[in-house]
């Protein structure tokens, strides 16, 4: 009790808060960001602006996703949000897009926990975003599969066994299915699933390829299946997607 007491007393002897948060500034490739329950931001570190396209935190405070990011990607940033605070319960390595781009095959993991008040009420939520290639496991670097990454996003469309992936990374199948999903929260099938219909939202909104032309394109071997992966992935169909 003495420990934490002392604790207490340093930390309530802190000034503003952003002396601590701008740590965060010097972490290469890492998101952070804070909102209050009403979804605006409250901090956000220099990697956070370059997702929301601001020169400056203070071009994002008081400002929410809806403002930054396209309507489906806010709303799913804020579902995500309202279910942290809600249930009291962090979000942990979730594996999702990029956000510079709602249609960029990239993929970051994300966590979110709770902020809590003096009362203990939950008053917001705090959370940081990684590029995936940066993800470090308590087996070592994920550099491990730097070329079966490369490989993914350079050849989505292209069918790939997981032999081959992991003849790629120099593991053997068992090892490296187990590796890439404690690194990556998703099975290699899973992750390529996620990859190619990122670039199928990113075609549906900047070309007037049909769906068909689409799913083709992307790697998925006809038009239902293209359409039952997008969904479950983006909770909307492709041409109710193109719509929006």
């Amino acid at each position: 009790m003495e420990n934490t007491r002392i604790r207490d007393d340093f930390f309530a002897r802190l000034g503003p808060s952003d002396q601590v948060f701008a740590l965060f500034d010097h972490l290469p490739g890492l998101s952070f960001f804070v909102k209050d329950r009403r979804g605006r931001f409250m901090a956000l570190n220099r990697r956070g602006c370059e997702y929301c396209g601001v020169a400056s935190e203070a071009d994002a405070i008081g400002k929410t996703d809806h403002d930054f990011f396209p309507k489906t990607r806010a709303e799913e940033y804020r579902a995500d949000d309202r279910a942290v605070m809600e249930s009291g319960e962090a979000i942990v390595n979730r594996v999702e897009s990029a956000p510079e781009d709602a249609g960029s095959p990239r993929l970051v993991m994300t966590s979110k926990v709770p902020l809590r008040d003096l009362r203990r009420r939950v008053i917001g939520v705090a959370g940081f975003s990684r590029q995936i290639e940066r993800i470090q496991t308590p087996a070592g670097s994920v550099d491990a599969f730097a070329n079966v990454m490369e490989h993914l996003h350079s050849h989505f469309a292209d069918g790939h066994s997981t032999e081959q992936l992991a003849e790629m990374a120099g593991l053997s199948v068992s090892h490296f299915e187990r590796r890439f999903r404690h690194a990556f929260g998703a099975s290699p099938r899973q992750y390529l699933v996620r990859v190619r219909v990122e670039h199928a939202a990113k075609l549906l909104r900047e070309t007037d390829q049909t769906v068909s032309e689409i799913a083709h394109a992307c790697g998925f071997y006809d038009h239902a299946h293209f359409s039952r992966s997008f969904r479950r992935i983006m909770n909307q169909s492709p041409s109710q997607y193109r719509k929006q």
